[in-house]
């Protein structure tokens, strides 16, 4: 038994000193950690990716939305169009006449989503503080203004931990500019 005990302790002892593994165990719980959280900050930077690219179409329509004149082709005698509707597909596809069979900026994002709103006049100085929103020798300016509000599908791995879908929202002003 002594000789059992023995051959026990020298074992022991030789595991506890004997740091060959270490280096092992230590990758084996930090390596998992790592991969995790890579991909998370991977899945948000393409998050914030493609909320860029919703901002950059809604600074699109709005700037094609305050230069459109329906007008001007009506008394000329041209077809009509809609601003709006063009502004909405300039804002999804980057282009105007987008259609369902074209590739969106993002995925699931589409025109109906889209919003222009042209009939908003607002004070060129804010009457509250006084600074100066619009350069304007007027007291109202008129805007346009494109917004949004769609669900964002594509989540990655945040659909793992029960995340279904993020609504993504945002909206650009211009100032109307007819000609």
């Amino acid at each position: 038994m002594t000789a059992m005990r023995k051959t026990l302790s020298h074992c022991l002892r030789h595991f506890r000193q004997d740091q060959g593994g270490t280096v092992l165990v230590e990758m084996a719980l930090i390596v998992p950690l790592m991969v995790v959280l890579s991909a998370g900050i991977f899945e948000f930077g393409r998050f914030l990716h493609d909320k860029l690219l919703v901002e950059a179409g809604l600074s699109d329509a709005a700037r094609f939305a305050a230069r459109c004149n329906s007008q001007l082709y009506t008394d000329n005698g041209l077809t009509a169009i809609n601003c709006a509707t063009l502004a909405a597909s300039i804002a999804v596809y980057g282009k105007i006449g987008g259609t369902t069979t074209d590739t969106p900026r993002v995925v699931g994002w589409q025109a109906s989503d889209v919003t222009i709103n042209s009939s908003t006049c607002v004070n060129a100085v804010d009457p509250g503080t006084g600074t100066v929103l619009y350069l304007s020798t007027t007291s109202q300016v008129c805007v346009v203004t494109a917004s949004t509000n769609f669900h964002y599908q594509d989540l990655g791995m945040l659909s793992l931990v029960g995340v279904s879908s993020i609504t993504v929202g945002g909206q650009h002003q211009e100032r109307l500019i007819r000609f």
